[in-house]
Parts: structure tokens; sequence; C-alpha cells
């Protein structure tokens, strides 16, 4: 019993100093913010409480509303191309291949990177060296810079955000591909499930669970997308790529909006969590079906 206390003790006083720093990190912040939400804050100086005022405007204010539908249409169309590469990735790295463990590591590289980083050499990709080999080729609409055209800038950002996010969805249906067991497959080769019918009806049941967990993880990472947009476009060209969270940190800190962009970040929370519940409750639903 005593040897039962001493661990719980233990395990009591490594969780203390994380939750303090969870309160003081995350909560605080968090109730602060909602806080200034409701005051005319702007970083500096008195405020006054404005009570909804916030939060109307936010409803009728012309570029929020821009970078909402930017925002939602770069997460739909970068989650369904990171799903849809990731899945065929998985499956032609779980089979019988040669080096297939170098493959898995050579795939994974983009995940180490940071966001940054990859933001900058895009950058660079997208301003110099594709405008060069389009004029090579003597193609003009590859000549000049997809970052500065706004029809061509939003592409841009969508293939940056799932080149990297392909890595880690990759290895996570690799680990889902590899719980099914050799039996379900003998099994249905025996009824003659092959091709597109062995994958419809055998596989993808199975790993269900791991394209719920990347379905609300894309969507998720997509939709606060910051470190893409701050070093391919920082929001431009006419803020046409302009994100939620690119919009609350640079008007919210330099623009003089904080108590605006506080209401806005809690609006977006609110958003956010709602999609991954909805997302988590479809897929519970989905399951029981099958």
């Amino acid at each position: 019993m005593r040897k039962m206390n001493d661990r719980n003790r233990t395990f009591l006083l490594i969780t203390i100093p994380i939750l303090a720093l969870f309160i003081c990190f995350n909560t605080v912040p968090l109730i602060r913010g909602v806080y200034y939400s409701f005051t005319n804050f702007k970083g500096f100086g008195d405020y006054d409480m404005v009570g909804l005022r916030n939060y109307m405007d936010l409803f009728t204010d012309s570029r929020v509303g821009r970078s909402y539908w930017f925002t939602f249409r770069l997460a739909v169309c970068a989650t369904i191309i990171t799903n849809v590469i990731s899945l065929i990735l998985a499956l032609g790295l779980n089979s019988k291949i040669r080096g297939k463990s170098f493959f898995r590591a050579a795939y994974f590289l983009p995940n180490v990177l940071g966001a940054l980083v990859v933001g900058y050499i895009f950058n660079y990709f997208f301003t110099y060296i594709l405008p060069e080999f389009g004029k090579m080729i003597g193609s003009e609409a590859m000549s000049g810079s997809m970052l500065s055209n706004e029809k061509t800038a939003w592409i841009a950002v969508v293939i940056v955000c799932a080149w990297q996010s392909i890595a880690m969805n990759t290895i996570i249906y690799i680990s889902g591909l590899q719980t099914v067991p050799e039996d379900v497959y003998e099994a249905g080769s025996l009824d003659g499930a092959t091709g597109w019918k062995k994958f419809k009806h055998l596989t993808f049941p199975l790993i269900i669970p791991f394209f719920t967990i990347n379905m609300v993880l894309c969507v998720k990472n997509f939709l606060m997308v910051f470190d893409q947009i701050m070093a391919l476009t920082k929001g431009g060209p006419a803020q046409s790529t302009e994100s939620i969270s690119y919009l609350i940190y640079n008007n919210g800190m330099s623009g003089g909006q904080f108590g605006f962009q506080s209401a806005n970040a809690v609006i977006f929370f609110i958003v956010i969590v709602a999609i991954s519940v909805a997302q988590m409750s479809f897929s519970a639903r989905k399951e029981e079906q099958l």
C-alpha cells in the first residue's frame, strides 16, 4: 500500500508542474482573450467595455468574410488532396516492395522540416525557378510567379500545405494498414475480392478510425494555417490569401484591433470545435454502420 502511495505521489508531482504551465500559458490567455473580446482594446493604453459590438461587427466586415472563405476553401481542397495522395502512398509503401523502409523515411522528411522553412523554400521556387522553367519551355502561363497572381496564389498555398502534411498522414495510414489481418484478405480473395473491391469492402472499412484521425487533424491544421501564409504571401496579393489566423495576428497585434480580433478568435475557436465534433460524430456513425 505504501509503495502504491509513493507511486501516486510521484505521478502527482510530475503532473502538477505540467498542469501549472498549461494553465499559465493556455487557460489564462484564453480567458483574457475572451474578456478582451468585449472591449475596444487596441493592444495598448486604456479601453472600454463595448459588450457584443465586436461580435456583431464581425458579421458585417467584408475582410473577415473573405478570410473565412479563403480559409475554408483551402482547408477543403488541401484535406482532400492530402488524404488521397497519403492513402495511395501508404498502400504502396505497405506492399511487398524493396527498400520500403527507405521510402518511408524519405516521405516522412517534409514533416521534420519547419513550416516556415518549407514556406521560404517554396517561395523561392514559385518566384524564381518555376517562372524560369516556364520561359524556357515557352509557357506564358508559367512565366509569372504564382504568388503574385490572385487567381493562383491560393493554389500555391494549397500545394505547400498538402506537400508537408502528406508525410504524417502517410505514416498514420501505414499504421492502420498494418492492423488489417492477412486472414481477411485471404478470405476475401476466395470470394473474388481483388483490386478496387478489395480496398472498398475490406481495407477501407477496417482503417476507418485512422481515416477519421487524419481527416480531423487535416481540417484543424489547415483551418489554422499561418506559417505558410507568413512565408509565402503575407496575405497577398490584395488580401486574397489572408487566412483567419493571419488576419487575427496581423490586425490584432499591429493593426490596433486587439479587442475586435479577440472576438474573431473566439468565434474561430467555436467553429473549429464544432467542425471537429461533427467530424467525429459522423465518423462514429459510419463505423457503427460498417
